[in-house]
C-alpha cells in the first residue's frame, strides 16, 4: 500500500458521518458515559477499566523493517521488526473494524515548543481515549487547529484484535510502528498508557535529528528561574517529586533538551495513584477532577469515591489530567537549560545512599544504566527477593536507537552547561524490602531541595565505599547517620554482601555497553 493509499484510508475515517472532531471534554464524558464505556467518580473524573492488560504490552509492540528504518533502529528485544506487507494487511483490517463505528478524532501536538512540536492526530473507538489523549497532549488552539496537518496518525482499536498466525503478531494485542507512512496501530488492548508512549517512542526516533535529546524524565523550575530534571522509572518518584508546591511544573514524564532550553512534550500529567491521599501528594490529588481520566481505581459502590488503596483490579492504577490542573504549572512548557539533574532509584535492596553526587563519568553510567528494583510479588513470576531492573537511558522500552546515540547527547549537554547529577534513592533505607523503611518522602524531599537551592554544595563530602558514591556528610532537616547506608543497617555484614550483589548486577548488566574505559570504570566494582 502506497502512502497516499494509506494517507486517504485515514482521511475516510476521519470524514465519515459516525466520526466526531476534537469535542470539548464535558461531551466526551457526556458521551463515554452515555455509550457505558466509563463511570464517574465523585470527584467528578470519569472511570475506565481497561480489562486484562493494565499495563503496557511491551513484547507486542513491533516496528516496521523498511529503508527508513533499518539501518538506524536498534533492533533487538525492545525494537522486534515487522514485515511492511504483514502491516499493510493488519492495516486494511483495522481500517475496514473502524470503519463500521463510532469515531472520536483529536488534533494534537506532541511538543510545547513551537521550533520542535510533532502535530499528531488520534483515531479512537472509545471517547475516553479521546479524553485520555486531550488531556495528554498539547491542545491546539482554534487557530492552530484551522491549519493542523498530522505528521503521524495513531489507530487506536481495542476491540479489533489480531490473530496471530495469521497477522504476524504475538498475541490479540499489538503496537505496530511505520515510520514511513507515519501511521500507527493500537489494538487488543484498551490501556490508555500505550498511546502516550507510542508518541514518545516516535519523539526517540526523530528529535536527535533535530539535535533535541528525549528524555524520559520530570522537570520543573525554582524561583529563581533555573530548571531541575528528574529521570527514573515507573515508581521512582518523578511525578510526585516535580510536583512541588514551591516551584513549577514544566512536566511530569517526557521532555526534549534543545539548544535553547527544555520543553514538555505533553500538555498533561499521568499519574500514578496507588495509596493517593490528599496529605502525602496534595497537587495530584487535587488535580484528579472533572476533566480527568482515572484507569482501574476501585469506586465505593455506593459513593462512587476514589479508593486509591484498593488495588484489586492493577498497583498500576493511574490518573490522566491537564497539566493546567496543577494549580504552578509553567504553561506552555517550556524552561531553559537545567543545572540540577536527578537519577531517581527505588532501590528496594536498601544499599544505595539517599543521595550522591556524580561526576561526569558516573553520570554517564547511571543514565546507562537505568537502574531501579520491582518489588516482590507486585508482579506474576517474582520470587521472594527484589528484582533489580536496568532500562538504559530510563526508558530503554521507548528508545528506537541505541542507548549511546542518547548517552552521547546528555553527556554533551551536561558539560556545555555545567550541570550537576545526583543519584537520589527513593527506595529503602535500613535493609531490604521487607526489612528495612521505605525513605520517608519528607526526607528525600529534603535532600532533593537542598541539592536544587545549592545548600548541598556548601557541605562536606565523602566517598561510600560499596559504590564509590560521593554523599553528604550532613543536610538541613535529614538526621546525619542516614546520609551513609550502611549506618542504618543493624547487620553490617548483611549490608556489605548485599551491597557486593547489587554491585555484581550492575557490572553484568553494564557488559552489554560499548562504553569508553573512563565511563565503564565509573561503576561499582565487586569486592
Amino acid at each position: 500500500m502506497s502512502i497516499s493509499a494509506a494517507q486517504q484510508a485515514l482521511l475516510d475515517l476521519v470524514q465519515s458521518p459516525q466520526t466526531h472532531r476534537n469535542l470539548p471534554a464535558g461531551q466526551l464524558v457526556a458521551i463515554s458515559l452515555n455509550r457505558g464505556e466509563s463511570r464517574l467518580a465523585s470527584n467528578g473524573a470519569l472511570v475506565a477499566y481497561t480489562g486484562l492488560r493494565t499495563g503496557r504490552s511491551p513484547r507486542d509492540k513491533f516496528t516496521v523493517d523498511d529503508p527508513t528504518t533499518h539501518s538506524i533502529v536498534d533492533w533487538g528485544r525492545v525494537n522486534q521488526p515487522f514485515a511492511k506487507e504483514k502491516f499493510d494487511q493488519l492495516f486494511e483490517r483495522v481500517t475496514a473494524h473502524m470503519k463500521e463505528r463510532e469515531l472520536f478524532v483529536e488534533d494534537l501536538f506532541c511538543g510545547a515548543d513551537p521550533a520542535y512540536r510533532l502535530p499528531v492526530r488520534i483515531i479512537a473507538e472509545y471517547a475516553w481515549h479521546a479524553l485520555f489523549v486531550k488531556d495528554l497532549f498539547v491542545r491546539p488552539t482554534a487557530v492552530e487547529r484551522a491549519s493542523h496537518q498530522p505528521d503521524f496518525t495513531v489507530v487506536v482499536a481495542p476491540e479489533f484484535e489480531a490473530v496471530p498466525e495469521r497477522d504476524g503478531t504475538r498475541s490479540q494485542t499489538y503496537i505496530l510502528a511505520d515510520y514511513t507512512r507515519r501511521i500507527i496501530l493500537i489494538g487488543g488492548t484498551k490501556y490508555a498508557g500505550e498511546i502516550k508512549k507510542c508518541i514518545f517512542g516516535v519523539m526517540n526516533f526523530l528529535m536527535p535529528q533535530s539535535d533535541v535529546l528525549p528524555m524520559h524524565c520530570s522537570a520543573n523550575v525554582g524561583n529563581d528561574g533555573v530548571t531541575a530534571l528528574f529521570f527514573g522509572l515507573s515508581g521512582t518518584g518523578k511525578t510526585t517529586l516535580s510536583a512541588d508546591p514551591n516551584r513549577r511544573l514544566i512536566g511530569d514524564d517526557e521532555h526534549g533538551w534543545s539548544k535553547t532550553g527544555i520543553f514538555n512534550f505533553e500538555g498533561g500529567c499521568y499519574a500514578k495513584c496507588v495509596d493517593l491521599s490528599e496529605e502525602k501528594e496534595p497537587q495530584i490529588y487535587r488535580a484528579i477532577r472533572f476533566g480527568s481520566v482515572l484507569e482501574n481505581v476501585v469506586l465505593h459502590p455506593s459513593t462512587c469515591e476514589p479508593d486509591y488503596f484498593d488495588i484489586k483490579h492493577t498497583e498500576n492504577t493511574r490518573a490522566a489530567y491537564p497539566v493546567e490542573y496543577i494549580d504552578n504549572a509553567l504553561i506552555p512548557g517550556i524552561g531553559g537549560h537545567p543545572k540540577n539533574v536527578l537519577f531517581l532509584a527505588a532501590d528496594a535492596f536498601g544499599v544505595l545512599p539517599p543521595i550522591s553526587r556524580l561526576t561526569p563519568d558516573q553520570a554517564m553510567y547511571h543514565f546507562l544504566s537505568g537502574y531501579t528494583a520491582k518489588l516482590a510479588g507486585t508482579e506474576a513470576g517474582l520470587g521472594s527477593e527484589p528484582v533489580p531492573e536496568f532500562s538504559a537511558c530510563f526508558g530503554s522500552p521507548f528508545l528506537p536507537l541505541a542507548p549511546r546515540v542518547y548517552a552521547e547527547m546528555l553527556g554533551k549537554r551536561l558539560k556545555e552547561h555545567n550541570a550537576t547529577c545526583w543519584l537520589v534513592n527513593t527506595g529503602w533505607s535500613g535493609g531490604a524490602f521487607g526489612t528495612g523503611k521505605r525513605m520517608s518522602l519528607k526526607i528525600t524531599r529534603a535532600l532533593v531541595n537542598a541539592a536544587l537551592n545549592g545548600t548541598l554544595h556548601n557541605v562536606e563530602f565523602t566517598t561510600e565505599h560499596s559504590f564509590g558514591l560521593s554523599i553528604p556528610t550532613t543536610c538541613p532537616e535529614v538526621p546525619p547517620e542516614i546520609l551513609n547506608p550502611r549506618n542504618v543497617w543493624a547487620d553490617k555484614a548483611a549490608y556489605d554482601k548485599q551491597a557486593a550483589d547489587l554491585s555484581a548486577r550492575f557490572e553484568a548488566n553494564f557488559k552489554q555497553f560499548d562504553a569508553p574505559e573512563n565511563i565503564r570504570n565509573a561503576g561499582p566494582k565487586t569486592k
